[in-house]
């Protein structure tokens, strides 16, 4: 049986009765409109866990102004009956104000350089609000281990860096990208496509695959057949970028990489990357 908890307070009853009996407990994140790539999340937990959470909370901190937060989907009933189908323990889905009570914060998490750039170049102060949530959720829930999909890779960096710099006691688990049939990365904002752009969409993940194809041949390579791929399409390319995983930097050798590309599609953004390896040699 899925709980629902609406407060702090409900949520820390249920937490410290697990903490009790000596229970692991893993947390899976989201912003609600959950789709099958939550519900993979939500079984990767459901396995290793003996209690999951799922946190349902679209955190205004996180949109700038004329972003799409007052259009975001909002599907709290199927988001529930998808938690319910998953075994999901507790759905934690506060409004505003029971997570941020003092309206918002006048202390936040700096994401640093690296949210500056990309995605946070595109969206100042987005992973400021990305990662005061997460800060806030981890030490709400308290949890062992938390779920994160790699189709966010520069927000799960951050994430992950986050834990390691403030010594959060958590294990940030990394999940590979979830994609339809077709090869589209899941994500809440695909519904606002409609049949046209998700045509145009797949170039995305096409694009990356061509990029993957190139790399072994070095990173200006990759870029430029990702670059080529998508110039034939008819989606407005914001970025292609070619990062090493560690540091998250422009790759300046040869070993693991990530592909990153974003772009609209119609009026909708989206983002995608593969993880791939510059050069010859073992991968």
């Amino acid at each position: 049986m899925t709980t629902v908890a609406r407060a702090r307070a409900e949520l820390a009853r249920e937490r410290d009765e697990w903490s009790g009996s000596g229970a692991s407990v893993a947390v899976v994140m989201t912003m609600g409109a959950l789709h099958a790539g939550h519900a993979e999340l939500i079984r990767l937990a459901r396995e290793r866990n003996d209690c999951v959470i799922v946190t349902d909370f679209l955190n205004p901190l996180q949109f700038a102004p004329g972003e799409d937060l007052d259009k975001y989907p909002r599907t709290f009933d199927a988001d529930l009956a998808l938690c319910i189908a998953e075994g999901v323990d507790l759905l934690f889905a506060p409004g505003p104000l029971e997570v941020y009570p003092n309206g918002d914060p006048l202390v936040r998490v700096d994401a640093g350089p690296v949210g500056d750039v990309l995605e946070g170049d595109a969206r100042p102060g987005h992973f400021d609000g990305v990662l005061t949530v997460v800060a806030k959720m981890l030490h709400l829930t308290a949890p062992h281990r938390a779920y994160f999909g790699q189709k966010d890779a520069q927000q799960l960096w951050l994430i992950s860096q986050m834990v390691r710099d403030l010594d959060i006691p958590v294990e940030i688990v990394e999940v590979p990208t979830v994609r339809d049939a077709e090869g589209l990365a899941l994500s809440s904002r695909n519904i606002y496509l409609v049949d046209a752009d998700r045509a145009q969409a797949l170039t995305l993940y096409e694009a990356l695959e061509a990029g993957s194809a190139a790399a072994p041949t070095g990173a200006a390579a990759a870029v430029e057949a990702t670059r080529a791929h998508l110039a034939a399409s008819a989606v407005n390319v914001d970025y292609v970028e070619l990062v090493d995983p560690v540091r998250f930097e422009a790759m300046k050798a040869d070993g693991p990489a990530i592909l990153l590309v974003a772009a609209h599609v119609g009026s909708t953004r989206l983002i995608d990357n593969v993880r791939l390896h510059v050069g010859v040699g073992e991968r």
